[in-house]
């Protein structure tokens, strides 16, 4: 058997090192950097009727910028409706207390995120509240299937009218004794 020289300890141990790096960086990179200490949140609550494909960690966005994440969600055994508990960043403390949520879909078939559209009222959301105005995710599949299989309210293209319908009795106006023209003068009166 041959003796390991400290060159190959050496290379070995760089190797171990930089994979151990490298799945530091892949962690961070997968949590966004967030581990749960050292961010300070604040709770707020908002009722759905549909959540679509909501899940938790699911991102909270105003105009397009993450300032928090889905937390928790739990149906509520009265009303049967889904209570989303949002994680709000503590500096984003100042949401209007008119805001209104709504879950919607990045792309097509993309991750769905709860966004969030400030009002102008004067006073604050407080930790805990619950935000008001809501608007349920949309079902895409429902909405094709809708449109697809007689949901419109327009009749179809090749449909006919009734049988037994005729111009006249669809619409036309009968001519009646009142509606009738005037003799012309160079006929005889009665």
């Amino acid at each position: 058997m041959s003796v390991r020289g400290p060159r190959l300890e050496f290379a070995v141990g760089a190797f171990l090192l930089l994979a151990l790096a490298s799945l530091l960086v892949l962690a961070l990179a997968s949590t966004n950097g967030k581990f749960g200490f050292g961010r300070h949140t604040y709770p707020l609550k908002a009722r759905f009727t549909n959540l679509g494909q909501l899940r938790t960690s699911a991102p909270v966005k105003v105009g397009g910028v993450v300032i928090g994440d889905v937390a928790d969600i739990q149906l509520d055994p009265v009303k049967f409706d889904a209570i989303v508990t949002l994680a709000i960043d503590d500096r984003y403390k100042d949401l209007p207390a008119d805001t209104s949520a709504g879950i919607l879909t990045g792309g097509l078939l993309g991750e769905s995120y709860i966004g969030l559209q400030p009002g102008g009222d004067e006073q604050a959301l407080k930790p805990g509240e619950e935000i008001a105005f809501t608007t349920p995710a949309v079902d895409l599949i429902q909405m094709v299937g809708k449109y697809m299989f007689g949901g419109g309210s327009k009749p179809a293209a090749g449909d006919t009218p009734a049988a037994g319908t005729t111009a006249a009795n669809r619409g036309a106006v009968s001519a009646t004794p009142e509606t009738t023209p005037p003799s012309s003068p160079d006929t005889p009166k009665p």
